[in-house]
């Protein structure tokens, strides 16, 4: 008789690769899960590829994003666990409110429709891309200095450097532009069902000292889902910036979440 894993898909969120989550991989593989680690539409394999063919991503939205996962999901013998970061945490959000997933973990994820918090640092680092309205249709690049700001700002310098050689790629602004703008837009695809009473359990996770998702936007995002009676639990580790996905604290994160699924995730029938 074997033993049928539950599979966890990782999805990652601007200017990091889908390979930088091959720690949690692992760790995920070793607690019983069977992981997933699928690209952004138009992302090579490798993070070599991925900064050779900037183009090939660009112009693709969360819709795009959302689809492509969704069409993986769809594969699956069981809706899976999401595990996302960012951009990938606004995906795991929004996949789980449309019932595709029996769990989510959302770590420091992207402003939804409804969170009207703002924060200096977050203007700061988004700012450089937002000011061109041309770069919606572009793939657009962190340089060493705004990846230290924006991502590794809790880390050692030489840490922030390595992180920065290893992981960052290219991805597309337009991503950027519909979080930023989604209290504007009508039929916003910034939108996430909060509302939804059946969905699986969901944890947002944040770092204290993120400047591109700062914590008081993952507390504005948790007060959003006041009105649904699903498990939604919220934590903070309190040394960290953005990169808490992919920096030596890594494992930390990871032991929480496999902790927190232990506790509340739960099949969900017919989710497919």
């Amino acid at each position: 008789m074997t033993t049928r894993r539950t599979p966890v898909i990782f999805i990652h969120g601007l200017w990091l690769h889908s390979t930088s989550w091959q720690g949690w991989a692992d760790s995920f593989h070793d607690a019983g899960y069977e992981p997933l680690m699928p690209e952004w539409p138009g992302v090579p394999d490798t993070v070599t590829g991925a900064r050779r063919l900037p183009d090939a991503q660009a112009g693709v939205g969360l819709a795009e994003i959302a689809e492509a996962y969704t069409r993986v999901i769809r594969t699956l013998p069981a809706p899976p666990v999401l595990i996302g970061h960012s951009v990938g945490g606004f995906i795991a959000q929004h996949l789980l409110g449309e019932g595709l997933a029996s769990a989510a973990v959302a770590i420091s994820p992207g402003q939804i429709k409804g969170v009207k918090a703002l924060a200096p640092a977050q203007a700061k680092s988004a700012f450089a891309f937002l000011r061109d309205p041309g770069n919606i249709h572009r793939a657009v690049s962190l340089n060493r200095e705004q990846f230290r700001y924006a991502f590794a700002n809790a880390v050692p310098e030489p840490d922030a450097e390595a992180l920065f050689d290893a992981w960052t790629i290219p991805s597309p602004a337009r991503p950027l532009f519909q979080l930023a703008l989604g209290n504007f837009t009508p039929h916003s695809a910034a939108r996430v069902n909060t509302d939804n009473a059946s969905r699986g359990p969901l944890l947002l996770m944040s770092g204290k000292h993120d400047h591109t998702v700062p914590d008081v936007l993952t507390r504005s995002t948790y007060k959003q889902y006041r009105h649904s009676p699903a498990v939604t639990e919220y934590q903070c580790f309190e040394d960290r910036g953005h990169s808490l996905t992919v920096d030596r604290g890594w494992p930390d994160l990871a032991a929480s979440s496999l902790t927190w699924l232990g506790t509340h995730a739960r099949p969900m029938a017919g989710a497919r």
